[in-house]
């Protein structure tokens, strides 16, 4: 398995150049085509709102965002034409969520940004990018909105629960792991009684991992006093680990969106990529 094309969410927040960063490193390490994603939002506001906004205000406001694409297509050709890659950019308008969603269907990876919860990060969307996990239907990584993370990959951590979804996450992955230098795959609170994980946790799926060429380490804990989603980060900081590999729980509905426990500590807390499908 190999990545051929990977796209990444340009957006206007301070943290997206860092995001850049990290989608050209990995298109570079996997010859992959890389393709840049901008999404226009324009207002939706009803009718009888629209009626009361000076027309030099909307003209303005319409302006400052045709604006903010060009720099945001300036700053991706600018950082991506260095790096030798093979790119394309795209803009579109609409909701970051659908637009997304429908052109990272036809990409192996989609790279999004984590919300900056101060609200300084001015995307527009709110949803993003915990709706787009679970509607898009493809692996995203998420790259944390503080930091800078030109490699990863190297030493990734895989949380195992033997479910469908942290199925469908390894198996998503597997391009990045078969280049790793180290994978640890954790089992955290492993029921004894759940046949899915064998007599030894993480065991089974390292087997399999290994008949990929991957060399996995198999490890489980039990830590009742302390949220798996924290642990997993604890444990990423201590072994110097620049990747997560999860499936990401959760339903998305109209107007709700509801997402697990871990699911919801991760994408809140991140500090190194997580790469998360659903």
């Amino acid at each position: 398995m190999a990545l051929k094309d990977i796209l990444v969410h340009i957006d206007d927040g301070r943290s997206c150049p860092a995001r850049l960063d990290a989608a050209i490193g990995l298109a570079a390490a996997h010859n992959a085509h890389l393709i840049g994603l901008y999404v226009l939002t324009r207002p939706n506001l009803p009718g009888y709102i629209q009626a009361q906004i000076p027309e030099h205000v909307v003209r303005q406001q319409m302006q400052m965002s045709e604006e903010a694409a060009v720099a945001a297509q300036q700053m991706f050709e600018e950082r991506a034409g260095r790096s030798g890659v093979a790119v394309e950019w795209r803009r579109e308008e609409g909701q970051a969520v659908s637009v997304v969603a429908l052109h990272g269907r036809y990409a192996d990876l989609v790279i999004a940004g984590q919300r900056d919860a101060t609200g300084e990060e001015g995307v527009d969307d709110p949803t993003m990018p915990d709706q787009l996990v679970l509607s898009i239907g493809r692996p995203v990584l998420l790259v944390p909105h503080g930091g800078e993370f030109p490699v990863i990959g190297r030493r990734v951590l895989v949380a195992w629960d033997a479910s469908r979804l942290a199925t469908r996450a390894i198996n998503d992955a597997l391009p990045l792991l078969e280049k790793a230098k180290e994978v640890v795959v954790m089992a955290i609170n492993p029921k004894t009684s759940n046949t899915a994980h064998g007599e030894i946790p993480s065991a089974d799926i390292c087997l399999h991992l290994a008949r990929h060429g991957i060399r996995a380490e198999a490890q489980h804990q039990y830590a009742d006093d302390i949220a798996v989603g924290a642990l997993l980060l604890s444990r990423a900081a201590d072994e110097g680990i620049d990747l997560i590999v999860c499936g990401a729980y959760g339903h998305a509905r109209w107007r709700e969106l509801v997402l697990g426990g871990v699911t919801r500590h991760l994408l809140s807390h991140m500090t190194v990529p997580v790469l998360m499908s659903h």
